[in-house]
């Protein structure tokens, strides 16, 4: 025992030195292992077979794509009634019939017509020199009424600009030509002319209208752009017309209104 109390420090410094000993020992059989493992690991990357990707699947997305191309809209207007509830009202007789709207949207468009212009080689005047071509213009969407008319434009190859189209070249012998050709003078495009077969562009259109909501009735014909209309207590403005429908600006609310045509 005495010895041991003497010497208990360097026992305990022996024993450590010795741990010490064996973990060196020890790492010199355990790092190569390990590095081994460390290659075999890397080799496997390296040298592994690759699989090939499979195609994505991706109908979820594509359908969201066309979803979002075709939007859904629901009509809360017409068909749908949680916004717009019916009205009832009761005839003399007792009984309840759904109260019809009133209000722009109960309007009609009855009929909507084309405005054109057209323009034709109506006669050649060979009695002057040179030769000069009548050639008819007719602006039936033009603002002015007394435009609208058919009017006589005469043209010669020393007086070829006008205030509708510019002659540029007479196609054959001056006095029987195969046709003219023509250059409009709003857009630049270039026509040709002949006897018998006329030029006509759509430059507008023009509606007719009407409203029979009881008690008040009123119809418009020939209505165009920027005609007013008075109905339903309230003032409109046709802002547009189209081959398919009358556009309709309320004054009181400044909203506007599409009315589809129907033939």
């Amino acid at each position: 025992m005495d010895f041991l109390k003497k010497h208990y420090e360097k026992i305990l410094l022996s024993v450590v030195l010795l741990g010490l000993v064996g973990a060196l020992v020890f790492m010199a059989f355990i790092i190569p292992s390990e590095q081994e493992k460390v290659r075999e690991i890397g080799e496997g990357i390296i040298s592994g077979r690759v699989v090939a990707l499979t195609n994505l699947d991706l109908t979820k997305q594509s359908n969201v794509v066309e979803r979002l191309q075709s939007p859904y809209r629901l009509d809360f207007d017409t068909t749908n009634k949680l916004f717009n509830p019916v009205e009832w009202q009761r005839r003399p007789d007792g009984t309840l019939s759904k109260a019809t709207a009133a209000g722009p949207q109960t309007a009609v468009v009855t009929r909507i017509n084309p405005l054109y212009l057209a323009l034709s080689l109506d006669s050649v005047e060979t009695n002057l020199s040179p030769v000069r071509y009548v050639i008819g213009v007719e602006r039936s969407a033009a603002a002015n009424p007394a435009l609208r008319h058919k009017q006589a434009r005469y043209v010669s190859t020393d007086d070829a600009k006008k205030d509708v189209f510019t002659m540029l070249h007479v196609i054959g012998p001056p006095e029987n030509p195969d046709h003219l050709e023509l250059r409009l003078a709003d857009t630049g495009q270039i026509i040709e002319l002949t006897n018998g077969a006329p030029f006509q562009r759509v430059d507008g259109y023009e509606a007719d209208l009407k409203y029979e909501h009881d008690p008040e009735k009123a119809s418009w014909s020939g209505q165009r752009i920027g005609n007013h209309l008075r109905f339903a207590g309230d003032d409109y403005t046709i802002v547009d017309i189209n081959s398919n429908e009358v556009v309709l600006f309320a004054q009181s609310n400044q909203k506007k209104w599409t009315l589809r045509y129907t033939p």
